[in-house]
């Protein structure tokens, strides 16, 4: 089946994305600098001809349910939490600042993204990553806005577009930002 129109968001800006501290799975709050970028997203949402009957999804983490309360409340949308949404899990690196982590591990940070060190961490693997992004796509029966991370997000939009691993590095995370699927294309709201 193919897939749906897909509306996705980032999550807002977390004290812990401020601090540059590794999330993966643990919790951390918006900033006022993220609860904007979330009430941008309702705006940019609000502005978007959504289908009929649209659903909504997100991730059950704290920083992904307190987007989607700011950006989905604004369109009406109260969105189904999927475990198959949260963030990759990076293991013993969750907690640490990036910088500590690139002192005590240099050979898996120095010379590497951000979307390079997530995906070879010592925490979950990209094949369980991509797994349970695809389990989530097969599962979709509607279009869908969907409420996520960074690295989840570029996976989810990767296997949707058939992006091959430099096209996924070279896509944007940033926050703040609506970006739809539809058609094989991907166009970002900003």
């Amino acid at each position: 089946m193919p897939i749906p129109p897909l509306y996705l968001l980032r999550h807002g800006q977390t004290d812990w994305n401020r601090d540059r501290r590794i999330q993966g799975q643990m919790e951390s709050d918006l900033t006022e600098l993220g609860r904007t970028q979330a009430a941008r997203q309702g705006e940019i949402l609000g502005a978007l001809p959504l289908p009929d009957g649209i659903a909504a999804f997100a991730s059950p983490q704290r920083r992904t349910r307190q987007t989607a309360e700011i950006a989905l409340g604004a369109a009406g949308l109260n969105p189904v939490f999927d475990d198959r949404l949260k963030e990759v899990g990076l293991g013993r690196w969750e907690g640490h600042l990036y910088a500590d982590m690139a002192k005590a591990e240099p050979e898996a940070f120095q010379g590497k993204s951000i979307l390079q060190i997530c995906l070879n961490s010592p925490g979950e693997t990209p094949e369980a990553l991509r797994a349970r992004i695809a389990s989530f796509l097969d599962d979709l029966t509607g279009p869908a806005v969907v409420v996520s991370h960074g690295v989840a997000l570029t996976v989810l939009r990767g296997l949707v577009l058939n992006a091959s691993a430099d096209a996924m590095e070279a896509m944007s995370r940033d926050q703040g930002v609506v970006w739809e699927l539809r058609d094989g294309r991907e166009i970002a709201h900003a």
